[in-house]
């Protein structure tokens, strides 16, 4: 996935040039802030209600493939009307373009729900295996249209197709994994609904702050600097958001097994997040060289990138061994402390932003970025201490004998057990 994400990123923007990544990168920023908006905390509500029962896997889909088709068609919509009344708010990009990016919403989001229903029935391999299916249609299409000397037009449109394509492959998976312990594929359930909406709508606030921190900042660079510089800006943002990938795939994996066995204590949760805390710094070391690499890599237009990454670089270590952490709290029912973090972090990200952007542009937006990761780690890690009582370097720093053994499993000829 990291292989597919840079190569169609540098085939983009060898194409398009910063004007056409930045055009890209709006269009994209607003679909995954949809696609966000839209979910109500249900993707992590589907994992949390399947991984208590799994008797509930019928009921969870169907409830969530009904949300998804209903209020996805009119997220859209709804990003259709607000481009045709006010095109500025998307930097002038074509209505067109807007409104062939908003057809792939309803299939995103399925795409999302389903994606975590697999997860909450462990169905890990097949959870990968689609999510790399996604970044690599991605990369076909980036060929195929840098190939054939398309428009960004055709490109926007392989990219709506193939979100169709996974979404289709993703409900025939799930369909088929119900048939095996039920014969009621369909199974609505309005009380069991309830519960996922409740418990969804305290991730909801999290989550949607999340991507405001993550990707407002595009928005407003193109918007009050321009699509160019929105487009040196996309690159170091796409990087960025390629190490912290890493630490995504370790909370994905690690929230369903704290939430089946309750680990109060949080034990099994600073185990992973002290060799996440490890893995990102050696992560974000080697990041450093490779940011000085990425002029000479998407073209001499896209030097300012370089800057911006840097400063990007502590944040993306803090915001990692974050969002690891966190899973010890979602895993308990998500106390509402949790979001209301993210809400106080949301109010200082566009505050700042606001200020910073248009007189330092783009470097300012990384800035803004990097102090925000750092304020949500303080404020979780600071949390985590008070409720479970373990110091922060018992949470953070690797032991003796884990050193051992993760250095045991990095040599020449280890194997994996």
């Amino acid at each position: 996935m990291l292989a597919g994400a840079l190569t169609t990123s540098v085939i983009v923007a060898r194409w398009l040039g910063t004007t056409g990544v930045g055009s890209l990168a709006v269009l994209s920023v607003t679909v995954a802030l949809s696609v966000q908006l839209g979910c109500a905390g249900l993707p992590s509500a589907n994992t949390y209600f399947i991984s208590q029962d799994k008797t509930n896997l019928a009921s969870v889909w169907s409830n969530a493939l009904l949300f998804a088709m209903l209020i996805g068609s009119v997220i859209a919509l709804l990003v259709i009307l607000v481009a045709r009344s006010n095109p500025s708010l998307f930097g002038h990009v074509p209505l067109e373009l807007v409104t062939l990016a908003a057809a792939s919403i309803p299939f995103q989001l399925i795409n999302l729900l389903g994606l975590n229903v697999l997860l909450g029935i462990e169905r890990v391999a097949q959870f990968n295996i689609l999510d790399a299916l996604s970044q690599l249609l991605l990369l076909i299409n980036a060929v195929v249209a840098f190939i054939l000397g398309v428009d960004l037009f055709m490109l926007v449109l392989f990219n709506t197709v193939s979100a169709v394509v996974v979404c289709l492959v993703v409900v025939g998976i799930i369909f088929r994994d119900i048939g095996k312990l039920s014969s009621d594929l369909l199974k609505l359930d309005a009380q069991l609904f309830k519960r996922m909406i409740g418990y969804g709508l305290k991730f909801y606030i999290s989550v949607v702050s999340g991507i405001i921190i993550l990707r407002v900042d595009l928005l407003l660079v193109n918007k009050l600097r321009g699509a160019s510089e929105a487009g040196v800006y996309a690159v170091a943002a796409q990087m960025s958001m390629l190490l912290i990938l890493l630490p995504s795939v370790i909370a994905t994996l690690l929230f369903p097994r704290v939430t089946a066995v309750q680990d109060v204590a949080g034990e099994l949760t600073m185990r992973a997040t002290r060799h996440t805390a490890f893995v990102m710094f050696v992560v974000c070391l080697v990041a450093v060289p490779f940011a000085f690499a990425l002029p000479y890599v998407y073209g001499e237009s896209f030097r300012g990138s370089t800057v911006q990454l840097l400063i990007l670089l502590p944040g993306v270590l803090l915001l990692g061994i974050e969002s690891v952490m966190v899973q010890h709290f979602n895993a308990q029912g998500l106390p509402f402390t949790i979001p209301v973090f993210w809400m106080i972090c949301v109010v200082a990200n566009i505050s700042l932003n606001l200020i910073v952007i248009p007189k330092f542009g783009a470097n300012g937006a990384a800035a803004v970025s990097t102090i925000t990761y750092a304020l949500i780690f303080l404020l979780v890690a600071g949390y985590f201490r008070t409720k479970t009582g373990h110091s922060l370097s018992t949470a953070l720093l690797l032991r003796q004998g884990e050193f051992r053994q993760l250095f045991n499993v990095l040599s020449p000829g280890a194997s994996l057990r």
